[in-house]
């Protein structure tokens, strides 16, 4: 087993990086970036500079390494908030949807999820949310004055986006089919593969994980502008979140000008093709 490496200090850092061939103009500033960004986690923006034998291609310059930090820092704050309101909006449809036809207590019912659905497993997890939240106001009102029932439009405010991706996902085939068509337009499988992906980044959003230079653990499915060199891109994945956004006149007035903004101000360090971007990326964006 290969020993654990031994800490090393600002300093060294810094002479690691030059070492290694990226270029540090000023050491000062440099370690204070590396003093309030751990060395592990910005050296992973250095991976597509990256050589064979470890050094760093002609040209690497830790200014240009900090401030693709900075653009993804920034991208990831827009996409977080994107992904907000598409939580806000699938729980408020789901629900919804639910009570409507089941009732306010219909999710409790195993009857009304298909077969493979381990009711057990989901209330456990409910009891569970439940009791991380047992001092929020709501939750005490219901367990004092409806002794512990939750109507489902309740309950589902205490869903993760994991938890809800899950419910639709274990809702009966034709449900599943009738949400997919009327409140995302398209196919219940699609809508599947979307909330997985969705789950996936909201969680690297919740973690501050990276974007850029990165490969997503899930392909989002029915999106005609994606093929293998871009699905599990950055691209890949606001393909999927415009797919979900559920106000597209918003999406194109107001979050796809933010991120150009954005993507003109750090045009002169990120390049498109580590993000899966194509060079008309704002007209696919937009359309």
């Amino acid at each position: 087993m290969t020993k654990v490496k031994s800490p090393i200090t600002y300093e060294h850092q810094v002479e690691k990086l030059r070492l290694r061939g990226c270029f540090i103009e000023n050491e000062v500033n440099a370690i204070k970036i590396l003093s309030n960004i751990n060395y592990y986690r910005l050296s992973a923006y250095l991976l597509p500079f990256k050589e064979q034998d470890d050094s760093y291609s002609k040209g690497t310059n830790f200014n240009t390494i900090y401030r693709i930090y900075e653009f993804d820092r920034k991208l990831r704050s827009i996409i977080f908030s994107v992904i907000e309101e598409i939580e806000v909006y699938l729980r408020a449809r789901l629900a919804y949807y639910h009570a409507h036809k089941y009732g306010a207590l219909g999710y409790l019912d195993e009857k009304n999820y298909y077969l493979k659905h381990n009711h057990n497993d989901f209330l456990d997890k409910i009891e569970t949310e439940k009791d991380k939240r047992k001092k929020e106001p709501f939750v005490k009102h219901h367990r004092l004055k409806y002794s512990d029932q939750f109507p489902v439009w309740v309950i589902i405010e205490l869903f993760s986006f994991g938890m809800l991706s899950f419910f639709f996902s274990d809702l009966l085939v034709n449900d599943q089919k009738i949400i997919a068509r009327s409140f995302f337009n398209t196919h219940h499988k699609t809508l599947k593969s979307w909330l997985k992906c969705c789950t996936d980044i909201r969680n690297s959003c919740a973690h501050f994980g990276r974007f850029y230079y990165k490969r997503f653990p899930s392909i989002p499915d029915g999106i005609p502008e994606l093929d293998n060199n871009n699905n599990r891109s950055l691209f890949g994945a606001v393909m999927m979140l415009k797919s979900l956004y559920p106000d597209k006149k918003k999406w194109n007035n107001e979050i796809i000008k933010i991120v150009i903004n954005l993507f003109d101000e750090y045009q002169k360090d990120i390049q498109l093709e580590h993000i899966g971007f194509p060079t008309d990326w704002k007209l696919i964006l937009t359309k």
